[in-house]
């Protein structure tokens, strides 16, 4: 798994620079060109005949392993935390506490994804295994699992669709609140815009449908009987308000054992970690001023898949089992498991052209840049035959 060997970050990246330049895509993220919004001159079939067939080969055992080695990291940080920060004398006790949280949350963040993988069907060959593994390590997490399944299958099947779109779906000027122009134009606002976004966004999201699409009753992934699921899924949602309370539960009795601050310190605080950046990677995937949205007049799934773009986190890339910098394979062939991602990802740069986009600007730049330049969606300029493209691109005039 993961790119470059034992590259250098640098090294990596020059290597990928040619690769891209090989393949007609501009690697400069200052100069990336707004995606292609004409149907694609491939199909998803010769996109696939360019993979090595193995790539789409899902190993048992090869994926538990990915499960035990981040557990073992976990677990590793977490005796370190209990056994060794206490015995630090001050100062460097309290600055042991923060290496510890961000380190232990983004080991967790691995192993949500690996979960989110589940809900694929890529980890196994074995929907059932997939759905026990993924069950226990969401819930694990305070992740409704089948919820959540449910809802982000649906988001792949229609990403980049401004009606049908489950996540981060981008709002017309005329419906944006009025506080937005006062948010987005002065740096104040954008840095609470992302802080409210990172440390509340997901729960948000998951309790009350917050940055999805509009339903015509309260949507919530709690809710058994929500609109966002259909009457066949609605037992598997209650299983995973089972899974979700029973952690809790667990969660509560420790609480209880050890203290409050205890759970604070040792989980509460990581957990956040984990939220947080799940939120900016979904964020930064689907967001940016090169990838377009369509309405129902333009819309389909290929062109869709294609709204993504593929970031580089440098060596967390490894540590998040490369959904980072893989997103746009992810999106065409998503039973595909994370550790042939990369290969395959290779295979289809030279085919997708200007269809795939791939920024390499530092990550907390472009976090604040996409809160400043994305702020709602405008439809194209220009016409076809007289019709006006359903297409739209992001903006932030006012």
């Amino acid at each position: 798994m993961g790119a470059g060997g034992r590259m250098t970050a640098s090294e990596r990246a020059a290597q990928e620079k040619s690769e891209w330049a090989a393949a007609g895509v501009r690697a400069d993220s200052n100069q990336v060109k707004k995606s292609p919004t004409a149907p694609p001159p491939f199909t998803l079939g010769q996109i696939k005949k360019a993979i090595p067939p193995h790539c789409f080969n899902r190993s048992v055992l090869r994926s538990f392993s990915y499960v035990v080695h981040d557990l073992i990291l976990s677990s590793a940080f977490l005796y370190f935390a209990l056994k060794w920060i206490p015995t630090l004398p001050d100062p460097f006790h309290y600055a042991a506490w923060p290496l510890y949280w961000v380190a232990q949350g983004c080991v967790l963040t691995g192993v949500w994804v690996i979960a989110h993988e589940c809900g694929h069907h890529a980890f196994s060959d074995y929907s059932l295994l997939d759905d026990v593994v993924g069950l226990v390590l969401h819930s694990a997490l305070l992740v409704p699992y089948f919820s959540w399944k449910y809802s982000h299958r649906r988001h792949h099947s229609n990403t980049g669709s401004l009606e049908r779109d489950e996540v981060f779906v981008p709002k017309k000027k005329i419906v944006l609140p009025w506080y937005s122009k006062y948010m987005s134009n002065n740096p104040v606002g954008r840095l609470l815009t992302l802080v409210v976004q990172l440390t509340l966004g997901w729960p948000l999201y998951l309790a009350f449908n917050v940055s999805g699409r509009p339903y015509p009753r309260f949507a919530c992934h709690y809710d058994p009987k929500s609109p966002i699921y259909s009457d066949r899924e609605r037992v598997q949602i209650f299983i995973s308000d089972v899974g979700v309370v029973t952690a809790a539960y667990a969660l509560y009795r420790l609480s209880t054992l050890f203290g409050f601050w205890w759970m604070v310190r040792v989980y509460g605080v990581p957990l956040l970690i984990v939220n947080g950046w799940l939120v900016l990677i979904t964020y930064l995937q689907h967001t940016h001023p090169a990838l377009p949205h369509y309405d129902s007049s333009e819309w389909d799934w290929l062109r869709g898949a294609f709204a993504t773009v593929d970031r580089d986190y440098g060596i967390l890339n490894k540590v998040f089992h490369n959904i980072t910098d893989t997103h746009v394979a992810h999106h065409l062939f998503s039973t595909m498991p994370h550790y042939h991602a990369m290969e395959a990802t290779k295979a289809i740069k030279p085919i997708l052209g200007e269809y795939y986009q791939f920024d390499g600007t530092p990550v907390f730049d472009a976090m604040f840049r996409e809160v400043k330049e994305c702020v709602y969606v405008e439809q194209e300029d220009g016409s076809e035959g007289g019709k006006t493209r359903g297409v739209f691109w992001y903006n932030n005039k006012f």
